[in-house]
């Protein structure tokens, strides 16, 4: 199975110019799995409630059209994060196309920052998506800090975790290599370049996007500071396998009987 990302320098709140960023960068990629970074068509760095509610787009709306395109251009599943719209709340939400299919959206779970203050928090726990007989499970940025949603989507059979992102703090990457190693899972971290300064507020983003292993390995790494795309050849198949040797199992160890562990 072939398995990608895009690194991208999205503009804030021109959404047409970061889509045709995409759509550049993907001019001749042909991939099994696509991951764009955490808001890659809006920028990150809102202001106010009402500019997220602005740029906000119930499923169905433009950005999904051009995620279902772009799995169709590429041949492959596509995750990407938007603003979602549902009612008057707003979520920083990603999306797993597929083809002309929504196969779902994710909802962050754990907000960094001012987005405390411009979403609400996700409502539906991390899930698990069976496409094309992969199962693949979702998280977005700040997410990674909080080792229980890798072991969730883990405990539901994801063999890999798609993980859009906007990083700004520098331990992400490194952290990806003990969340793979832990729960032996395939892991894309998709994050995005650049400087983005709005009012008072100033985000450096790290980039270094990565794939990272079951065992913790580099697949493959993006600059810190350049549009990139990134591509590693995986047998997703060997994320099912939880043995570290004969007698012990990654999962099936857990100490969860009596209390001696939250499940």
């Amino acid at each position: 199975m072939q398995i990608a990302y895009i690194q991208t320098f999205p503009l804030f709140g021109e959404k047409e110019m970061n889509f045709r960023e995409v759509l550049n960068l993907t001019c001749t990629l042909k991939t099994d799995l696509l991951i764009l970074p955490e808001l890659f068509a809006t920028g990150y760095t809102f202001a106010s409630k009402e500019e997220t509610t602005e740029m906000g787009e119930f499923p169905g709306e433009e950005t999904t059209h051009f995620l279902q395109l772009l799995s169709g251009k590429t041949g492959g599943i596509v995750v990407a994060g938007f603003v979602e719209k549902e009612g008057d709340t707003i979520y920083n939400s990603a999306m797993i196309v597929a083809d002309s299919e929504i196969i779902g959206i994710y909802r962050k779970l754990h907000l960094f920052n001012k987005e405390k203050l411009w979403f609400s928090p996700g409502n539906k726990p991390p899930k698990v998506y069976r496409v094309r007989g992969v199962n693949i499970g979702i998280m977005i940025c700040f997410d990674w800090i909080f080792p229980e949603v890798t072991r969730s989507l883990a405990l539901q059979g994801a063999q890999i975790i798609a993980h859009p992102s906007n990083l700004v703090m520098p331990h992400c990457q490194a952290a990806m290599v003990t969340r793979c190693i832990e729960n032996r899972v395939f892991s894309i971290t998709a994050n995005r370049i650049g400087t983005e300064k709005r009012g008072e507020d100033e985000f450096i983003f790290t980039g270094m996007s990565q794939i990272t292993s079951t065992r913790g390995e580099i697949l493959s790494s993006a600059p810190g500071d350049k549009t990139y795309v990134g591509i590693a050849r995986i047998d997703p198949f060997q994320a099912l396998n939880k043995k570290i040797n004969p007698y012990n199992d990654l999962l099936a160890d857990r100490r969860i009987q009596g209390n001696l562990l939250i499940d």
